[in-house]
């Protein structure tokens, strides 16, 4: 792992969602009571990087914390307040070593008529995680060579999901294959992602949209789903308690940055940012499984996490 400048470390951790994901916006603008969070400008979905730090938080406490010990005395551990800062009330003290960056979409599920489902990218996405790699000293992505236009794809060789070879029926639309593209679905399930089976599958099944055409599927392939509250006696809805709750599907893979700088803890000597990745990583390791964003209680949210910071062989 390089340094971007004195006392800075990056690392890129990917998210690959488990369950059906809401990281909800709290505003309703349409039909949808409760949308998922989009950038304002592109309209891709999103995880707040806020959001993302304080689960991270929240799992390296409960890592740190000592059989029988109190939430209150993991709050207290040495390396967790250097890592991410004290508690709000002793805020002024200093800040957290770390960083975390919003978590964008590297690429998104779409049903296909043969090959179940495929995961769908865009060259605007590609563009964005390349200047992120640089940002952090990592590997670059794979190069794609052109650029598919409207209505094509680039789609590995010999993938499940060719019909005759030539097309791909992604949703109700036919995307004609314009190229290959397996080198780069190599590196992203190398990298994003840790079970051997979701690997092997990227390898065969991660296609290449034009930026529009990917962008159509983000914004109008999530799952809407209606949500109620019982009336206990009567078996009725609720006045007031039918609403209509965005999700994201299930195998939607995002990915962030996490910055670490030196320690800002006073009167010690200063923790480096590599031990602070380091101390993540330890309490973070790949394949562990995070919840992220609402319904925690009915199994939404489940994402199995991996980070790279320049260790890795691949």
């Amino acid at each position: 792992m390089t340094n971007i400048d004195t006392g800075q470390r990056t690392a890129v951790l990917f998210l690959h969602a488990q369950t059906a994901l809401h990281p909800g916006s709290g505003t309703a603008l349409g039909v949808v009571d409760l949308p998922v969070q989009r950038e304002r400008h592109t309209q891709w979905p999103l995880v707040p990087g806020s959001a993302l730090k304080g689960i991270l938080r929240d799992r390296c406490r409960e890592n740190s914390r000592a059989p029988g010990g109190s939430r209150k005395d993991a709050d207290a551990d040495e390396q967790l307040v250097t890592a991410f800062g004290p508690p709000t009330a002793q805020a002024d003290k200093h800040a957290g070593a770390l960083a975390v960056t919003d978590a964008r979409v590297l690429a998104f599920p779409v049903r296909s008529l043969k090959g179940v489902f495929a995961w769908v990218t865009c060259q605007a996405v590609l563009g964005r995680l390349g200047r992120d790699l640089v940002l952090a000293h990592q590997v670059p992505v794979e190069a794609i060579t052109k650029a598919p236009d409207s209505g094509q794809a680039l789609v590995p060789k010999n993938s499940p999901l060719l019909v005759d070879g030539k097309q791909a029926l992604l949703e109700e639309f036919d995307f004609t294959t314009a190229g290959d593209c397996g080198p780069l679905a190599a590196w992203v399930a190398e990298r994003a992602v840790g079970d051997d089976f979701t690997r092997d599958r990227l390898r065969s099944h991660l296609v290449v949209l034009h930026d529009d055409d990917f962008t159509h599927f983000v914004r109008h392939a999530t799952e809407v789903v209606a949500r109620i509250g019982l009336d206990y006696d009567k078996k009725t809805v609720r006045d007031g308690a039918l609403f209509y709750q965005e999700f994201l599907p299930a195998e939607t893979l995002f990915y962030a940055l996490v910055l670490a700088n030196d320690g800002r803890r006073n009167g010690d000597a200063p923790k480096r940012a590599a031990a602070i990745i380091d101390y993540l990583r330890g309490h973070v390791p790949d394949g562990s499984v995070l919840q992220i964003g609402g319904d925690e209680t009915i199994g939404k949210g489940l994402c199995s996490v991996r980070m790279i910071d320049g260790k890795e062989s691949v």
